[in-house]
C-alpha cells in the first residue's frame, strides 16, 4: 500500500536557514508530498539533507546504512503527524542515526544528582512576584545557540549560559562565555566530554575569580589540555550560586523571571531527537541526562510552556531552542516534565568585572613528548609505533592529541574517547558496534633528535 505523507518537515530540512523562521508555527511550514515507496524522490531528498547538516559517510555502505536510518526516521514522523500533536518532528541533523546512537552520542552524559553539592543555598526570588509570560532573549540576557558537538559538555554551556544571562542582566553587555575553558580546566570533579554537573561549574568559576570568553577561549569540542593563562583571563565574575528549590515549579518560575537558570531534562527519547517545533508535550521521564538553558516562559491556548535554550546547534528544534509543556497535571507533576523541576540553579553577581584584559597569549608550550632516545613528538602529541620489529621499534610516528589510541595499521590513530579503529570505515567509534564516529587520524614523522635525549 503507497504511504504518502505530507511532510511539516522535509521542507523546512531542505531549505536551509532561511526556514528557521517558518518553525516556530506548524501553520507557516512549507509543504511537500512525499511517497515513501519512490526511492529516486526519496535518495534526492537524502542526498539534499545530507549536504545541508554535512554529512559525508565513509563508503557506499556506510550511505546506504545511513539512508535506511534516516528513513525510518522519516516514516516515524509520519506516524507522529497523524497524531495531531502540540509540537511536531523533522529531519533534524540527527536524522540518520538510530535513538541508541543518538542517547550515546549526545545525551549519554549521566547528571548523578548525589554528586550535587548538598551545601544550604538562599533563594532570592522567594517572595518576589513571576509574571504572566517572560522571555529573556528580547531582553538582551542570551547569547546565540551554540553546538556541543558530540562532546558530552552540556553541562558547560547549561553553566556558561547561566552566567552570560546575569552577566547580561546586571552589565548590560552580552558576552559569549568560554565553555571550552570548563571542559579542559574544571576537572576536579566535572570530566570534559565525559560529563559534569551545573553547580562544580559554578564553583570553579567562583574559585578561580571568573571565566575568560569564548573569542579568547574558544570551542574545540574536545578534551584538551588547560591553558593557565586563558584560565587566568578573568573577563566575568560571578559572586556566588544557588539551587532552586527542588520539585517547586512555582520556585522555578520565579527564578526564571528574575534570570536565565541552568536545568537539567531528560532528553533522550527518539520525540527528542527529532523535534522540530511547538510545544513538545511528548514522553520522557527525570533520568536526567542533559544541561540545558530556561531562559523564559509562556502560554499557547490551553498549553503552558518553558522556552529552553539547547547546546545542539541551530539546525535542531525551533531554531536550536524547545518549548516544553509547563504545568503538567500528571501523577509526576512536582518533577515537571523531563524531570526540568528536580534541580535547577543559577550564578549571582553582584559585583562588576574586573578591566578586560584583553587577547592573552598562548600559554608557554610544554616539553616534547619522547618517543625514544633520538625521537620526540611535539607537546599535547602520542607517539605512536610506524616499524615495529619485535619488541622493538624502528620508526615513530606522531598522533596530533593527547592520549591518542594508536590503530593497529601502524598508520592511523584515534582520540582517546574514539578509542576503537575501524580501519575498513575509515572512523574511530566510542564503541564496537557504533556506526557513526569521527574519521580516522593520519600520523606524522616524529622529530629526530640528533643529540639524542640524555
Amino acid at each position: 500500500m503507497e504511504a504518502v505523507l505530507v511532510l511539516l518537515v522535509a521542507a523546512v530540512a531542505l531549505c536551509g536557514a532561511g526556514c528557521h523562521g517558518a518553525e516556530s508555527t506548524p501553520g507557516s511550514l512549507l509543504r511537500m508530498t512525499t511517497d515513501l515507496g519512490n526511492e529516486r524522490l526519496l535518495s534526492e531528498q537524502f542526498g539534499a539533507w545530507a549536504h545541508k547538516h554535512g554529512k559525508v559517510y565513509s563508503s557506499l555502505e556506510e550511505h546506504a546504512h545511513r539512508y535506511m536510518v534516516w528513513k525510518d526516521n522519516l516514516e516515524y514522523i509520519q506516524r507522529h503527524s497523524e497524531k495531531n500533536r502540540s509540537y511536531w518532528l523533522g529531519l533534524t541533523k540527527f536524522a540518520d542515526i538510530t535513538n541508541d546512537e543518538f542517547r550515546r552520542q549526545y545525551t549519554g552524559t549521566r547528571i548523578d544528582r548525589s554528586k550535587r553539592s548538598k551545601r544550604k543555598t538562599g533563594f532570592r526570588y522567594a517572595d518576589s512576584e513571576a509574571p504572566e509570560s517572560v522571555d529573556w532573549r528580547k531582553k538582551g540576557a542570551v547569547t546565540t545557540v551554540k553546538d556541543q558537538g558530540s562532546c558530552g559538555s552540556c553541562w558547560a554551556f547549561s553553566a556558561i549560559g547561566s552566567v552570560e544571562g546575569i552577566n547580561a542582566i546586571r552589565t548590560g553587555e552580552a558576552v559569549s562565555l568560554s565553555e571550552q575553558e570548563l571542559v579542559d580546566c574544571d576537572l576536579e570533579y566535572n570530566q570534559g566530554c565525559n560529563g559534569g554537573l551545573m553547580d562544580y561549574a559554578f564553583d570553579f568559576i567562583l574559585e578561580n575569580g571568573g571565566i575568560d570568553t569564548e573569542n579568547d577561549y574558544p570551542y574545540k569540542g574536545l578534551d584538551g589540555r588547560c591553558d593557565n593563562n586563558k584560565k587566568n583571563a578573568h573577563v566575568v565574575t560571578i559572586d556566588g550560586y544557588e539551587d532552586v528549590p527542588e520539585n517547586d515549579e512555582e520556585a522555578l518560575k520565579k527564578a526564571v523571571a528574575g534570570q536565565p537558570v541552568s536545568v537539567a531534562i531528560e532528553a533522550g527519547g527518539r520525540d527528542f531527537q527529532l523535534y522540530s517545533g511547538g510545544v513538545f508535550t511528548g514522553e520522557c521521564g527525570t533520568d536526567l541526562d542533559h544541561g540545558v538553558l530556561a531562559v523564559g516562559y509562556g502560554s499557547e491556548g490551553s498549553l503552558d510552556y518553558w522556552i529552553v535554550k539547547n547546546s545542539w546547534g541551530e539546525y535542531w528544534g525551533e531554531s536550536g531552542y524547545l518549548r516544553m509543556q509547563r504545568n503538567i497535571k500528571d501523577s509526576n507533576h512536582q518533577f515537571g516534565l523531563c524531570g526540568i523541576n528536580i534541580e535547577p540553579s543559577y550564578a549571582v553577581k553582584t559585583s562588576p568585572n574586573p578591566p578586560n584584559p584583553g587577547p592573552t597569549p598562548p600559554s608557554p608550550s610544554p616539553p616534547e613528548v619522547v618517543c625514544d632516545k633520538w625521537r620526540t613528538c611535539p607537546s599535547e602529541n602520542t607517539c605512536c609505533c610506524t616499524f615495529p620489529v619485535g619488541k622493538m621499534c624502528l620508526a615513530w610516528g606522531c598522533c596530533s592529541l593527547d592520549s591518542a589510541t594508536c590503530c593497529d595499521d601502524h598508520y592511523h590513530c584515534c582520540p582517546h574517547d574514539y578509542p576503537v579503529c575501524n580501519l575498513a570505515a575509515g572512523l574511530c567509534l566510542k564503541g564496537e558496534h557504533d556506526k557513526e564516529g569521527v574519521a580516522l587520524m593520519k600520523r606524522t614523522l616524529a622529530h629526530f633528535n640528533w643529540l639524542g635525549n640524555f
